[in-house]
């Protein structure tokens, strides 16, 4: 049976990046949420929440994930969509869901490295490596509940991928 492959993990994992990529191999469509957000609102996750507030933007994030999910289809989903119970509820439900773990260190360097302004603002005011200290702090049990496989994503996108069709392949010789 195939099942949407929905991507976990904070800002900087490589969720897009791994998605476009493992949708390729897969031969599946890809949908990235806040591209999603982006393309149906006409306005950018920052604008989104300066008007709506974080809440609006959560509310638009989960409809979001309901409107591009099909089975045939990898999602790379927002770093905060697993903080709504009924989101993980639904991503595990619904299909399989791979949490790409970094050290806060490589997110930090590789959001640095690839700022995306008016992208992503801000979730505590802090320089950026405090910043996803605290969220991976926060975040991180959230990540591993809705999971159902853990993949290590420090490595490069390549090896990345290969660890994620290793893990589906074992899912499904279960």
């Amino acid at each position: 049976m195939i099942q949407p492959i929905f991507l976990v993990g904070a800002r900087g994992c490589g969720k897009t990046t791994v998605g476009v990529a493992l949708a390729q191999a897969l031969g599946r469509g890809f949908v990235d949420t806040d591209n999603y957000l982006l393309t149906t609102t006409n306005m950018s996750v920052a604008d989104i929440v300066a008007q709506e507030g974080w809440d609006g933007f959560r509310a638009r994030e989960t409809q979001a994930l309901k409107n591009v999910t099909s089975p045939d289809v990898v999602v790379a989903t927002g770093g905060g969509m697993v903080l709504a119970e009924h989101n993980r509820q639904f991503m595990r439900e619904q299909g399989v869901v791979i949490y790409l773990r970094a050290p806060a260190q490589i997110l930090a360097n590789r959001l640095e490295a690839f700022p995306q302004e008016g992208q992503r603002p801000t979730l505590t005011g802090k320089p950026i490596t405090d910043e996803i200290v605290e969220v991976l702090a926060a975040r991180e049990a959230l990540y591993r509940q809705a999971a159902h496989h853990v993949i290590d994503a420090s490595q490069t996108p390549d090896a990345v991928v290969d660890a994620v069709l290793a893990a589906l392949q074992i899912a499904r010789a279960s």
